[in-house]
């Protein structure tokens, strides 16, 4: 069995271009449903006395993906219904895989149901603390609080990932004048270019003329963003630089970066950008994904409404 999985997981990284976290997620949803399916298997055999055996994907029907789910992931593990249902869907995704390659003649997943998530809205930064947040490395002109200033004000100006923004080089950032943007590449291998407003040019400026050249260790190094040792920063080094900034700010929830993503969409919402906008520059493949923002301008408008009317105090 699991050498399907091992193809499956090379056709996610090599043709579909998933990034590597997002294969290794699936990776460890696919073991743990194989790691289950062998557990089934041997009790089974026990149960009839027989040597274990293993089973094949064929042999999978909709029983055993519900036994999956109610045993293993509802009352075993107790994940919450968001978890649950990222792991269902990866072993949907798996199953329409075997059957475009012929592997299996049904797909036993085709009407299982999928459990129901309800969407939280995500946290966001009021437009006071991302200011906050932002003019924190401004008290000092240290190489690191160039790049750092550069970083949240790029960050918030785009409304990027961690994970392109801690993956771009120097020729994926182009501050002509006249239309100063950045490249980047997002889920799927798909590139997007954003465009960048003046006041994260001028924090890239000076972290590129009077910042990155005193970090850089190798000049062969194309990394935009370095740390301490010149060396390409990392996803988690970038977090602790948000999370001691949010602290210095005040700001009392965790912040993380997706916080500053969030933030940029709600705000852009807010300031009138069309909702197909924010899709593009957010790199969304569906709307859907972009609509969770509208719920959190729809409360906005509705407190300005209720501030402003006459008949609503």
């Amino acid at each position: 069995m699991r050498p399907e999985i091992e193809e499956y997981l090379q056709f996610l990284e090599g043709e579909k271009g998933f990034a590597p976290n997002t294969v290794a997620a699936y990776q460890n949803d696919l073991a743990q449903f194989c790691d289950y399916l062998d557990d089934i298997s041997q009790r089974e055999c026990a149960a009839q006395g027989i040597p274990p055996r293993e089973i094949s994907w064929h042999q999978v029907n909709k029983f055993r993906l519900l036994s999956y789910i109610v045993e293993e992931l509802k009352a075993k593990k107790r994940y919450v219904p968001a978890t649950v249902a990222r792991k269902v869907s990866a072993v949907r995704s798996f199953f329409r895989y075997l059957m475009k390659q012929g592997l299996i003649q049904a797909d036993p997943t085709e009407d299982l149901p999928s459990p129901e998530v309800q969407k939280k809205a995500p946290r966001t930064l009021t437009v006071d603390e991302a200011d906050a947040l932002l003019a924190q490395p401004s008290g000092s002109e240290s190489p690191e609080a160039r790049r750092d200033r550069a970083m949240l004000e790029l960050l918030y100006a785009t409304g990027l990932r961690v994970t392109e923004l801690v993956s771009l080089d120097l020729d994926n950032i182009s501050l002509e004048p006249r239309s100063p943007s950045v490249r980047c590449l997002g889920k799927g291998a798909k590139e997007r270019t954003i465009p960048i407003h003046e006041q994260a040019v001028r924090a890239l400026v000076a972290y590129l003329n009077e910042g990155r050249g005193r970090l850089v260790k190798n000049k062969k190094e194309r990394a935009l963003f370095v740390n301490r040792r010149g060396e390409r920063l990392t996803r988690q080094g970038f977090w602790l630089i948000l999370k001691h900034y949010a602290r210095e700010a005040g700001i009392p929830d965790p912040v993380t970066p997706h916080t500053l993503r969030h933030s940029f969409a709600t705000h852009m919402l807010r300031g009138g950008a069309p909702l197909r906008s924010v899709q593009e520059l957010l790199g969304h493949a569906n709307i859907s994904t972009t609509q969770v923002y509208t719920h959190i301008t729809d409360e906005h408008v509705r407190r300005v409404y209720e501030q402003a009317h006459p008949r609503a105090r």
